[in-house]
């Protein structure tokens, strides 16, 4: 059985549609972006068990196809916080705040892949030049500002270098577009990867990493800087940084290959920032 997510939330238009006076009322909302390795209703299920347990009132998981419709939705209000990236963190900066950055393998960063056919030749980016390229989303760090940030270092775009690019959706898509041949190389979250290394081994070793990134700020929690300190905000944070103290914490960190959740520190995400701003230089 699968240990972690991908695609795939609980979504409630009712809750949306309703008025704000009921809708304060009702379930946490939290929204969930495609970095998650697969639907997995047993995870999403425990995830937002656990969540409602320590928080004492329901959670609702709300999940959407793109960062952008997820980002969106946090400012217009339909969500109370959000597990995103740190590209739309930052894209967002003056509007919002952390509410708590996941640790993994001890820090809480992670890196970007580079990844190609397990047969692929390539040793490097300037190597792929003419091929097919898969991203995971426009709006996404690891699937897509690293590698745009690095070709811009080269003085190309990626629409330039690339003969053919694609957008999966979804960091287990990209590793599926490489590994069955659809692209020739693709970009993705090292975090991802490395899950899916460990629960689908025969997926992945239809890949091969060729580079990685510097070590950069993981997708983080974040909530509407105006609502940062609102009591439902700031008790889910605290549920988000003790969830190891409570056994159905500890098994869905378990479950998502998570040591724990930190407060977190703006300045964790100044490398993407760097990227940001490469890539807008060469525009």
């Amino acid at each position: 059985m699968r240990r972690r997510t991908v695609l795939g939330g609980i979504a409630s238009s009712a809750i949306i549609a309703m008025p704000a006076l009921v809708r304060a009322a009702a379930a946490f909302r939290l929204g969930l972006t495609p970095v998650f390795l697969d639907n997995d209703a047993v995870v999403i299920e425990r995830l937002r068990a656990a969540l409602s347990e320590a928080l004492g009132e329901p959670v609702e998981l709300v999940q959407r196809r793109t960062y952008q419709e997820i980002t969106a939705a946090l400012l217009d209000g339909t969500l109370d916080a959000a597990w995103i990236c740190g590209y739309p963190f930052l894209q967002q900066r003056e509007r919002l705040e952390l509410v708590g950055v996941p640790v993994w393998r001890g820090r809480p960063f992670y890196q970007s892949y580079l990844i190609v056919g397990a047969d692929d030749e390539a040793q490097s980016l300037a190597d792929l030049r003419g091929g097919t390229h898969a991203f995971s989303d426009p709006d996404s760090n690891s699937g897509y500002l690293v590698t745009a940030s690095d070709l811009s270092r080269m003085g190309e775009t990626p629409e330039g270098f690339f003969s053919r690019t694609i957008y999966t959706y979804g960091h287990r898509n990209v590793v599926r577009a490489v590994a069955g041949a659809l692209t020739r190389s693709g970009s993705v979250d090292g975090y991802v990867w490395e899950s899916l290394a460990l629960v689908e081994p025969a997926l992945t070793a239809g890949t091969r990493v060729i580079a990685r990134s510097e070590w950069l700020g993981f997708p983080p929690f974040t909530a509407r800087a105006d609502r940062r300190s609102s009591a439902e905000v700031e008790g889910f944070a605290e549920v988000l940084t003790t969830l190891e103290a409570t056994p159905a914490g500890k098994d869905i960190l378990r479950l998502l290959f998570l040591d724990r959740i930190v407060a977190g520190d703006p300045a964790w995400f100044d490398g993407i920032a760097l990227r940001m701003a490469d890539v807008r230089a060469r525009r």
